[in-house]
């Protein structure tokens, strides 16, 4: 009895010692599941990043042409003119008419050469008043451009040009702006048909431009005696009755059978009367014989 209380106290200790531990050690984590939770083949797409919109920029002015790079030592013949005083009038029209900035454009651009003849101030002075003021803009810019050549001409090579010399203003081959240059020794005499005069000093001179002084305006045919225009003969006046040519007709037939008549009713008379003086004779003569 004493051994099957004794068993059975161990094994009631074994027992109590046991639950102890268990219940002094820490509980287990909860299993986890066999298989993780499938992903979705494709995740979600993301929506695209939005641009990001860049402010407009203002537009570049627009420009008419692009202007080339002037070149070094290129003449400006205003600039020069004004240096050699004098020329105030014919400065405001080589600006006024825009020839000076075509001038200067070709100067840069190319290596063509121009001859200018330059008239004074006093030059002006001497046309008559409202001369210049009369001429429209393109008669104006006819008139400077008369006194460019379009080639240098240096004082030695005068005698070598052929007339009528042409100039900017326009062809010779109608004479519309005829130019005639003459040389004797070294004067050089220009005539335009309305001015003649004789080149002065040089202004300047290079390899691209000559430009002499001159005493008269340059003025040319064309623009200051320009040649008729053909017009249509003017109508005869009307007059308050006019004859036609068939009552002309009439009248002069009317006057023919007047004119005829008359030397047949003349002829009629001169016949009669020849009659009469026979048949007065014819008495006569018979009274004779019977007596």
């Amino acid at each position: 009895m004493t051994k099957q209380t004794l068993f059975s106290l161990s094994i009631l200790l074994v027992f109590l010692f046991h639950c102890i531990s268990t219940l002094g050690q820490p509980a287990a984590a909860p299993a986890q599941p066999a298989n993780a939770p499938v992903q979705p083949a494709n995740a979600p797409v993301q929506p695209a990043t939005p641009p990001v919109v860049q402010p407009a920029k203002a537009p570049a002015p627009a420009q008419s042409a692009k202007v080339p790079p002037t070149k070094k030592g290129v003449p400006d013949v205003t600039k020069i003119l004004g240096k050699a005083g004098g020329f105030s009038v014919f400065i405001r029209l080589l600006k006024s008419t825009g020839v000076s900035d075509q001038l200067y454009g070709q100067l840069n651009n190319s290596n063509n050469g121009f001859t200018i003849f330059a008239p004074t101030d006093a030059a002006f002075s001497n046309l008559k008043a409202g001369t210049i003021n009369s001429l429209s803009d393109l008669q104006k810019t006819q008139l400077v451009q008369f006194h460019i050549l379009n080639t240098v001409v240096t004082l030695s090579n005068f005698q070598t040009l052929s007339n009528p010399v042409p100039t900017e203003a326009g062809d010779t081959s109608d004479g519309e702006f005829p130019l005639n240059v003459m040389t004797a020794g070294n004067q050089v005499n220009i005539s335009t048909g309305l001015v003649n005069t004789t080149l002065g000093g040089t202004v300047y001179s290079d390899n691209q431009l000559d430009i002499y002084q001159v005493e008269k305006v340059l003025l040319p045919l064309d623009i200051f005696n320009p040649k008729p225009k053909h017009k249509a003969p003017a109508s005869a006046p009307t007059l308050s009755t006019p004859k036609t040519k068939d009552n002309d007709d009439e009248s002069q037939s009317d006057a023919t059978k007047v004119n005829e008549s008359s030397p047949v009713s003349i002829s009629g008379h001169g016949i009669l009367v020849s009659i009469e003086v026979v048949l007065v004779a014819f008495i006569l003569t018979k009274g004779l014989h019977g007596v």
